[in-house]
């Protein structure tokens, strides 16, 4: 990571997770363009457990997943925390704000200590609570349109969620940004010779089954229900391994879904980027299949998964129709499978050929390298970023997105 000056920040980042490693990616980013980021966010006791930020940051609290009262209550007592902060923030001209309850932390900083600075807005996950027409979900929707309304810019990892909610559902026409959920370059260093995506697939499974990981955030009895269905019904022809940390699937529940099931085996957490070759490396078939939200942010997200598969060369398997099995299906470089979604994967998992399995790998291997790690996207969002604050930017902010450039909604 690279030092930063001592005169100051540039960008202040309000983060749900300081040890996420979305936070740490962009903060990377930012760093590698000329930007001097101090996160102020919260720490969520679930990945990373022990990472400690090279970069200045200020811890506001502690919060858990799916304990959204718990984390209004933790936006309340992070109010102090930011009058502590106050010199710094009175001399950054640019807050970047990630979900909407840190977005309006940020605008509190803003009234409070500088209100010449300009705000960002990114969203990763569109979340059930802002969908609907309950009071909550109306009210949700109203404060986060009055807070568009004010932000420069709208930072999203996926186009869905331009098209479904943003402009189909709160009518946002401003200025916007794709950033896709891509690895940073720095985690090419840990992915080992025997990941290249060239590199023809042995095997993985002494009894010849096709191996399927799910790596990283564990969700979704609906899901779970499903793999546990499969490997029920075709144990003969597909293995699940799994890696990551539980979130709103306890481990508890996990363990008792699957007792018995000799080919569906849990290998614990991993290190992220550090272990990506060696779990991909170890399976067939990612598994980016996501029913918890299954009418809008699970159709509408591009997962991380998807990227991180498609630089180790392990195509995805995807539902048809949601915005990952319709970009599967554009590309020819993974499955997606329509409802019923269990006698589809049993069919499929029955018979797939080897020949048909590594023309998919070839069509992936043959993506470029930035179609799964990010370049100069960060570029164009910093160029904005820096214009606004008053540092004309030394480049063209022309960010090259699949279908469109900046500010123009790619089709699809």
């Amino acid at each position: 990571m690279c030092r930063l000056s001592d005169v100051g920040p540039g960008l202040a980042f309000f983060a749900p997770d300081i040890t996420e490693v979305s936070t740490i990616k962009r903060v990377a980013e930012f760093v590698d363009h000329g930007m001097r980021p101090l996160v102020l966010g919260f720490r969520r006791d679930r990945c990373n457990r022990d990472f400690e930020p090279a970069w200045p940051y200020r811890l506001l609290g502690r919060t858990r997943d799916g304990r959204h009262w718990h984390r209004v209550w933790a936006l309340a007592l992070a109010v102090p925390k930011l009058l502590r902060a106050r010199a710094a923030l009175r001399r950054t001209p640019v807050y970047y704000a990630r979900n909407i309850d840190l977005l309006l932390l940020a605008f509190l900083a803003r009234f409070l200590f500088n209100r010449g600075a300009v705000v960002a807005y990114e969203v990763l996950d569109i979340q059930p609570a802002f969908l609907g027409r309950g009071c909550t979900a109306v009210l949700l929707r109203w404060i986060e349109r009055r807070c568009l309304g004010r932000v420069l810019v709208l930072v999203l990892s996926s186009p869905g969620f331009l098209r479904n909610y943003y402009r189909g559902q709160l009518g946002y026409t401003g200025r916007w940004v794709l950033l896709e959920n891509k690895l940073h370059r720095s985690a090419l260093v840990y992915l080992p010779a025997g990941a290249d995506r060239r590199t023809a697939v042995k095997d993985k499974d002494a009894a010849g089954r096709w191996v399927v990981g799910y790596f990283g955030l564990i969700r979704g009895e609906a899901t779970m229900r499903l793999v546990r269905s499969i490997a029920t019904r075709v144990p003969h022809k597909v293995s699940f391994r799994f890696s990551g940390v539980f979130t709103t699937v306890e481990e508890r529940l996990f363990r008792a879904m699957f007792t018995g099931l000799p080919n569906v085996v849990y290998d614990g957490e991993y290190a992220h980027p550090q272990d990506l070759g060696d779990i991909y490396g170890a399976v067939d078939l990612a598994w980016a299949i996501d029913l918890e939200d299954s009418q809008c942010n699970s159709r509408w997200l591009l997962p991380n998964r998807f990227y991180e598969a498609g630089i180790c060369g392990v195509p995805c398997l995807a539902v048809a129709g949601f915005e990952l099995g319709v970009a599967l299906d554009r590309l020819g470089v993974g499955w997606s499978f329509a409802e019923p979604l269990e006698d589809a994967l049993v069919r499929f998992f029955e018979s797939l050929e080897r020949s048909e399995y590594e023309a998919c790998r070839r069509r992936l291997a043959a993506l470029p390298r930035s179609r799964f790690v990010a370049g100069d996207e960060i570029a164009a969002l910093c160029a904005i970023l820096n214009d606004a604050a008053g540092t004309p930017s030394t480049r063209i902010a022309a960010l090259a997105v699949e279908g469109g450039r900046l500010d123009r909604l790619p089709e699809g």
